[in-house]
Formats: C-alpha cells, sequence, structure tokens
C-alpha cells in the first residue's frame, strides 16, 4: 500500500489499526487487537495515518489506537490534527496512554477522542471499549466535555446516578491506629455499591491516606501516578480529569487510591480537598472518604463537607485518649461535633458482660454515644485483605461483614428516604 500501512496478513477490510511512535513499545495492545479483530487492523506511525485516512482503504475504518507516552506531549498539536482527521471521517480515536498528564489527557479529549484507556491495558479493557462503539450512535462530531465518561483500568464503573442531588459524603477517620478505618471504608464502600440490586448507586471510595493508604491493596488495585499530579493540580482540573484518575473494583466501585509513593500531608490543602470532593460529589451518589491517621489542616474541610463523619476506636486507653484530644480540638475550633459519629473496633460480644460494662463507662467518659459496633472479624479480615476482596466476597457471613452491612443499608435507606421527600417537597 501507498500509504505505508503494515498488515498482519492480507485481511479485507481493515477496521482499525494502532497508531504511534513505536508500536512494539506497547505490546499488551498488539496482543488485544489481534484477540479482538484477528487480522483486521494494521499499524502506522504518526506521519502516515492522516495520509491513509485520505485514502478509499480507510473507508472501513471504525476506530485507531492513538498509543502515547510522556515523550509524545511535546507534539500534542500534531496528535491533535490526527485526532480531527480521523473524526472528520467518521473515525472514532481511542487514547491508550502510559505516563501521559491529565492535562495533556484531557486536552485529547476536547479534540475529539472518544476513550481513554491507561497502559497497561487491564483485562478485557480494550473488548469493551470496542464494544462500547459498535452500540453507541455515531454523531460524526467531537464529543462535548460534559459527555465524555472518565475511563479506568478496570471495566468503567456505570455511570448516571440513581438518587437526586450531589452525592453524599461519608468519612471514615482513625482515632487510635489499627482501630479497622480503612477496613470499614473499603467494606462500607462496597456494600453500597450493591446495596440495590436492580438500581444500585454509584460509589467513589477516596483514599486520601496520601502515606500509608491501603484501599488500593484492600481491593488489589493498581496505584496511579496520576494520582500525584491531579492532588496538586486539584483546582485547575475538572470532572473528566478526576474521572481518568480512578480505577474500578467490580464493576461496581470506583476508587480513586493513594499515590504509589509517600508524600507530605500538606502537598494538598484545603482548596484542592474542596475541589476534589465536589468532582466526586458531581460524579456519584455516594462518595466514602478514608482519611489519614493524622488531624490536618484539610481535615476541618472534609468534616464540613461530610455527611456522616465515622472516628473508629477500641475499648482501650490509648483510643480512649486520642478520643478524648480529638472531640477537645473539634470544640476548640468549634467544628460541627453533632456530624461525627462513633465506631467502636473489636466491640465486646452479648455474653461479655464485663466488656460491655467496660464499653459504656467509655461512652460515658467521653460524653458522646457509641452508636455503631464492629465484632472482631479473625484472621478471615485479613486474609480478605491480604487477598484483594471485600468481605462480602471473601467471607460473606464473618460477623464483622455483617455489620458493616447492616450500617451501609440503613445509610442507603436513610437516603433513599430523603430523596423521596425531597420530591414530594
Amino acid at each position: 500500500m501507498s500509504s505505508g500501512l503494515a498488515l498482519r496478513s492480507e485481511p479485507a477490510p481493515i477496521v482499525a489499526c494502532t497508531v504511534s511512535r513505536n508500536v512494539q513499545r506497547f505490546d499488551l495492545l498488539i496482543e488485544d487487537m489481534e484477540a479482538d479483530l484477528g487480522e483486521g487492523w494494521g499499524d502506522l506511525g504518526f506521519g502516515e495515518i492522516c495520509t491513509f485516512l485520505a485514502q478509499p482503504e480507510a473507508d472501513d475504518l471504525l476506530f485507531i489506537a492513538m498509543a502515547i507516552d510522556a515523550e509524545d506531549e511535546a507534539d500534542i498539536g500534531h496528535l491533535g490534527e490526527i485526532i480531527r482527521t480521523a473524526r472528520a471521517r467518521d473515525v472514532r480515536v481511542i487514547l491508550v496512554a502510559d505516563g501521559v498528564s491529565p492535562a495533556t489527557l484531557h486536552q485529547l479529549l476536547r479534540m475529539g477522542a472518544c476513550d481513554f484507556l491507561p497502559y497497561p491495558l487491564a483485562e478485557g479493557a480494550l473488548h469493551d471499549a470496542i464494544e462500547k462503539m459498535r452500540t453507541a450512535p455515531e454523531t460524526g462530531a467531537a464529543p462535548q466535555p460534559d459527555a465524555i465518561e472518565g475511563p479506568s483500568p478496570a471495566r468503567p464503573v456505570e455511570a448516571g446516578p440513581s438518587l437526586d442531588g450531589d452525592g453524599a459524603i461519608f468519612a471514615v477517620q482513625n482515632l487510635a491506629g489499627g482501630t479497622g478505618a480503612s477496613t470499614l471504608a473499603v467494606n462500607l464502600a462496597w456494600e453500597l455499591a450493591v446495596a440495590d440490586k436492580k438500581k444500585p448507586p454509584t460509589v467513589c471510595l477516596l483514599d486520601l491516606d496520601l502515606q500509608y493508604g491501603s484501599a488500593a491493596t484492600y481491593l488489589d488495585l493498581p496505584r496511579r501516578d496520576v494520582v500525584v499530579e491531579l492532588l496538586q493540580e486539584a483546582q485547575s482540573m475538572d470532572v473528566d480529569a478526576f474521572r481518568q484518575a480512578l480505577v474500578s473494583y467490580g464493576d461496581k466501585l470506583s476508587v480513586f487510591t493513594a499515590p504509589p509513593e509517600i508524600l507530605p500531608l500538606d502537598i494538598i490543602g484545603p482548596q484542592e480537598v474542596d475541589a476534589l470532593l465536589t468532582y466526586a460529589q458531581q460524579c456519584f451518589d455516594i462518595v466514602i472518604v478514608d482519611m489519614p491517621r493524622s488531624i490536618v489542616m484539610w481535615t476541618e474541610t472534609i468534616l464540613n463537607r461530610s455527611d456522616i463523619f465515622f472516628a473508629t476506636l477500641e475499648l482501650d486507653l490509648r483510643s480512649a485518649q486520642d478520643a478524648m484530644r480529638f472531640i477537645k480540638a473539634l470544640r476548640s475550633e468549634d467544628l460541627p461535633l453533632e456530624k461525627v459519629q462513633y465506631v467502636l473496633n473489636r466491640a465486646p460480644g452479648m455474653t461479655d458482660l464485663a466488656g460491655k460494662s467496660r464499653a459504656k463507662k467509655m461512652s460515658e467518659s467521653l460524653g458522646v454515644e457509641i452508636a455503631t459496633h464492629l465484632p472482631e472479624g479473625g484472621k478471615p479480615v485479613m486474609a480478605a485483605g491480604d487477598n484483594g476482596q471485600p468481605l462480602a466476597e471473601a467471607c460473606r457471613k464473618n460477623p464483622l461483614r455483617k455489620e458493616i452491612a447492616k450500617l451501609a443499608g440503613g445509610l442507603f435507606t436513610a437516603m433513599v428516604s430523603d430523596a423521596v421527600s425531597a420530591k414530594k417537597r
């Protein structure tokens, strides 16, 4: 062919092709293209694609997979030209990006790219993107920014809120190390995501423990470098960039993971956190925030914006002392203590009368009600975290899982009731 299209054999028609500086750099993309399209695809360089698009051989082209990395960001003008040329021929563009900044991705999406897949590609990600293109109507025009669905390395969570209004925010704060805040946050998020089988709410888990966040570990998800850039530039980003930083678990839960490396907690401030919460509320019905162990300058921001601020503690002196300091700090700053709901982890069982008496005394000495009691879940809880599974999947009948499911059910019922009442008004 005069265009230089490198075919894998002589299939006809060619329905797709990869476009890159060096396709061998993206070997997983090659494997997935062959798996989905057989011999019906080819490979072109950045300098060849526009010429090929002008030829009759491109008439059957459905899409191009533009594979880019950080080195290609300097040539964004040329990439944009390729996208616009493809869109003018009703050929869709999937971005396959490795280490590309959110700002660049957002620009390319605005120029007309229809989807974005992080590299290395997750299993089935390219297949899902192709199926989505084949079933979605083609308008022949570049998608508007608000219509672009944020992709993730896993299959994207279905968008479209099932509840009205801004998303509810539930934060989880560890008052003493090892009191189960991350376990509660992860499993509460999952239980809410599956709370209604017919019309499940959309749920996002934000892991804002920037130093030792473990949500990614508990769900066996990759930690992404793009998170760092988004955190630092949250005020100048938008909803599309936020969605691109998410990964998904089980097609039901979206997760904003902690960064791959330890970061200082003051790398972000109240303004960045406020922007992050706003993006999450615009995209999801429910937002769960896993807080850092330390009280930081943006803790107040999340407390003020939360519907409920869960604070986990255990039945020991260190938890009581830390809780007392926490309460004193909130009172001194005149912060909304009424939003804080205390959660007793490894709570005494029904027959442990001595333990129940100690819990009552702790509640009285702190001057608060400990409304939620989570039982000891034993070794299966640790095993579930090590295996990257929610308790509902790893040990469904575990007593800890049952209590978290009960808590999630109560929250979801209250949200639905509030939504119905709001409609009637």
